[in-house]
């Protein structure tokens, strides 16, 4: 079986896995991000922006950390390439993808931007993710400035994979993952 075929079985075991949590869970996984990105300004003072993802399709929902951190979020463009942009408040508009973000004349450097905050749909032990597969994340951390950005899976705990999850070459691991059970970081 290929690469791309596992990875598609993968996907559809997930999203089953993730569309089954409940609202508490995901609110505990917020807790924790909460928990773990305090933790965070503690020892580094002088951070930058944090970037996070608009929630999808039973996504935890981290835009609370709002209220009292600068947030970036994604924005999709063409050809597979993910920019991120601070979120301020204007209204935010489509990207390529139909996905809400900010649609600013600047998108942040990889030195502006002190963590990033990533969606999963599973993360093994070995910090692989699977995402939706579009490779954005992955294709933004080949350079090598932006793979030395701390960047964090989000999850609940049932989506965590108890095996290796398949692993192409472009696929980048991750720096840690927060669950409402854990924070592997």
């Amino acid at each position: 079986m290929t690469i791309s075929k596992k990875k598609k079985l993968e996907r559809h075991t997930f999203r089953k896995l993730r569309d089954e949590i409940s609202l508490n869970q995901r609110e505990n996984v917020e807790k924790n991000v909460k928990l773990y990105v305090d933790s965070f300004i503690k020892e580094y003072k002088n951070i930058g922006y944090i970037a996070i993802y608009w929630p999808l399709r039973n996504e935890v929902d981290i835009r609370s950390l709002k209220e009292k951190f600068s947030l970036a979020l994604p924005r999709c463009k063409d050809k597979n390439e993910l920019l991120f942009y601070p979120w301020d408040e204007e209204p935010l508009t489509k990207d390529s993808e139909g996905i809400l973000s900010p649609n600013n004349s600047f998108s942040l450097s990889y030195n502006q931007i002190s963590m990033i905050l990533v969606p999963c749909l599973s993360v093994d032990k070995n910090l692989t993710r699977l995402g939706y597969g579009g490779g954005y994340f992955d294709k933004l951390r080949r350079d090598n400035d932006w793979r030395n950005v701390p960047c964090i899976g989000v999850l609940t705990s049932n989506c965590v994979s108890t095996i290796p999850l398949t692993r192409a070459d472009w696929d980048i691991p991750l720096s840690g993952f927060i669950t409402e059970k854990e924070i592997f970081v």
